[in-house]
């Protein structure tokens, strides 16, 4: 799915009766507990402060040697396992925070899981990520190039954020999450309805890292301290994400044909609690448990933020079979998207702090 200059999406033919499905799904967060008591320590703010303007009370972070790679290794070996271990034709890597510049982090995650040899790769769309690599997976599966795809969004902003900066600091957390999608067909639960995309870049100064990339290095500029770091213009982000949110949101309800009280299950992207509220609120998604949120304990994930969300929701039963669920996500670029799926009888695995610890729901 695509959107015109003016907004409006336009929709892409897909061959009719087949269709991504939703197979299995899993999820890992590392072990570091990060409490908004422990960055009291070290930054000007308070516990009150940061859950009233974000809702988050702790998050996870990486420990030293521990990559981005080595989270989406584990979530996507949570939701092999959850699918019954199928063979896959690629693995698509969703994140912002690859192990290195160069190369991909997917055929590494790929190799590593016993895949070597097929297709993997990297998509790069901050924190609508995974539905920009949704999306993808979907056309993969249309056109008849893949049949199974380990779909993966991972992110450790812990390592790109400034530790400092009260700003960010308190929002980021780290963690992966990831969905086996199979070819199926377009009528049954776990088929993934049309994807609405779009971006902004007359915008890309909202949210964004000065240094590192190739236009800095070309111009040889100095680089200041804390370029390196994410720098985020917070109130005009969050008027941003919510009109396009909502407006991406709308359209995906439309095109799968729902309307407002049709949804069961809002799983917007844990960017912040009020600006989930706020889409919640005009999409007229009713309070309490027609909204999924995990943010309070694992903060904002960026690219894991939306797999991560639906595996630790159907693990808790929060996400039940047949519940027909919006998805919406917005992230630096400026990108967006939306998506509707019902969510199947499938199992999901959610592991904590270790690589043994899991959750399941069947």
């Amino acid at each position: 799915m695509t959107a015109t200059p003016g907004g409006r999406a336009r929709g892409v033919t897909v061959p009719a009766g087949r269709a991504a499905v939703i197979a299995g799904a899993g999820s890992w967060v590392p072990p570091r507990l990060v409490t908004n008591d422990d960055l009291v320590r070290f930054l000007d703010t308070s516990d009150a402060w940061i859950r009233d303007r974000t809702g988050i009370g702790q998050r996870r972070h990486v420990t030293p040697g521990l990559s981005t790679g080595d989270l989406a290794v584990e979530a996507g070996r949570r939701a092999l396992r959850a699918a019954g271990e199928p063979a896959v034709d690629a693995v698509v890597l969703a994140t912002t925070t690859p192990d290195r510049l160069c190369p991909a982090t997917a055929p590494d995650v790929s190799a590593r899981l016993g895949f070597n040899g097929i297709a993997a790769f990297d998509v790069s769309a901050v924190c609508a990520g995974f539905l920009y690599g949704l999306a993808t997976v979907a056309g993969m599966i249309a056109t008849r190039t893949v049949e199974t795809v380990l779909l993966i969004g991972a992110d450790s902003f812990s390592t790109i954020v400034d530790p400092a900066d009260r700003s960010t600091a308190p929002i980021f957390g780290d963690g992966a999450g990831a969905v086996v999608i199979r070819a199926g067909d377009t009528d049954e639960p776990g088929a993934v309805g049309p994807v609405v995309l779009g971006s902004d870049g007359d915008n890309t100064y909202l949210i964004g890292i000065p240094a590192g990339g190739s236009r800095q290095r070309s111009a040889g500029s100095m680089v200041e301290p804390g370029d390196n770091y994410l720098h985020m213009r917070g109130r005009d982000t969050y008027r941003h994400a919510v009109e396009r949110m909502t407006q991406a949101g709308r359209t995906a309800l439309a095109l799968a044909g729902w309307a407002t009280s049709d949804v069961d299950r809002f799983a917007g992207h844990q960017a912040n609690a009020r600006i989930l509220d706020a889409v919640a609120d005009r999409l007229g998604v009713p309070a309490g448990g027609h909204r999924l949120s995990n943010i309070e304990r694992v903060g904002n994930t960026a690219a894991a933020s939306i797999p991560l969300l639906l595996t630790e929701s159907a693990a808790a039963g929060l996400l039940r079979p047949g519940d027909r669920t919006l998805l919406t996500a917005f992230g630096a670029g400026l990108s967006w998207g939306a998506a509707t799926v019902v969510w199947p009888e499938v199992t999901a695995l959610a592991g904590i702090g270790d690589t043994t610890g899991t959750a399941a729901v069947g």
